[in-house]
């Protein structure tokens, strides 16, 4: 068996196996999302860095937020839309390990980011008195810090067991991006350390930040019930009702592609997923968390006031 054993040098990304008339129409639905999602995390991050009243730690964490989100969309939707309208899929094992890479380090940094919002509401809602204090930027700075390392050296641990294995079989992978439980389906070698890493990665950046968020949202709904203002509870909601719909839609994906066990039909279905979350997610976030708020409303009125004079 050893003597077939090779290292890859080259993948082929199968994509979604379509007929070509309606792979071209989804190059152009899925070119437009791509373009407004860049559009609106770029409109968003701007803002956040031009408006000085925006110059808070929640939306100090929702400027990181979109530039992972434009990175994001970024690493895996261009050679998405090149190989909807070209018969040449394939990728070169470097920039398929690479992008394997920079999926998981953005998906790991914005699923710790979130957990930092959380606590940032947290703070806000149960402890407004105390909340300059707690909330200093010294502690957002450690909070990003400690959210972008872990996001880059946990994928380093999945990157580094992969590029280990030899791989004999088909050079297919059945996805339109190089997605690690796809790539691993093509190693010939035993991958059973691949797959405890990865369960335990999941527990570590799934399980354990979700619980996280559920255990502040606790204390943020107990602590809203107390509210006696009709105002003060409106207002309460509306914080915390956006943040809790990209968690929802973040951490339920993420744990349906990777904590469902096998089924005969699930790889198509973790395609559709996946391109959710590569596509939809990052255009969704902006739209969800931001151009809904009073705050980035009045501050895109006041930039576009200023340009217009």
């Amino acid at each position: 068996m050893k003597g077939n054993w090779s290292w890859a040098t080259e993948f082929v990304l199968l994509g979604f196996q379509l007929r070509a008339e309606t792979e071209l129409l989804l190059f152009w639905v899925f070119s437009l999302l791509y373009t407004f999602s860049l559009l609106a995390n770029g409109m968003i991050f701007a803002l956040i860095c031009l408006d000085q009243r925006l110059h808070t730690p929640m939306y100090y964490f929702l400027s990181h937020l979109a530039i992972i989100d434009m990175s994001y969309v970024s690493n895996n939707v261009p050679k998405m839309l090149a190989n909807l309208v070209t018969q040449n899929r394939a990728i070169s094992f470097v920039p398929c390990i690479m992008q394997t890479f920079l999926y998981l380090v953005f998906g790991h940094t914005e699923c710790l980011i979130l957990v930092a919002m959380s606590y940032d509401r947290y703070v806000a809602i149960c402890h407004p008195l105390q909340y300059t204090v707690i909330m200093s930027w010294t502690v957002c700075r450690v909070l990003a810090i400690m959210s972008w390392s872990c996001g880059f050296f946990l994928p380093l641990i999945n990157v580094l067991l992969l590029l280990r294995l030899p791989f004999c079989r088909s050079r297919e992978i059945n996805h339109f991006f190089c997605e690690l439980m796809s790539v691993l389906k093509l190693a010939c070698a035993d991958t059973w350390l691949n797959k405890v890493v990865i369960i335990t990665d999941c527990t570590l950046v799934l399980v354990g930040p979700l619980c996280l968020v559920l255990v502040s949202y606790t204390h943020i709904l107990w602590a809203i019930l107390k509210i006696q203002s009709g105002e003060g509870l409106r207002k309460a909601f509306s914080t915390c009702s956006s943040h809790l719909c990209v968690v929802g839609l973040f951490f339920g994906i993420a744990m349906v592609v990777y904590m469902v066990p096998d089924s005969s039909h699930r790889q198509e279905k973790e395609k559709i997923l996946a391109l959710f979350y590569n596509l939809f997610n990052p255009l969704l976030n902006p739209l969800i968390y931001s151009l809904r708020n009073a705050q980035v409303k009045v501050a895109l009125y006041r930039v576009l006031q200023v340009r217009t004079k």
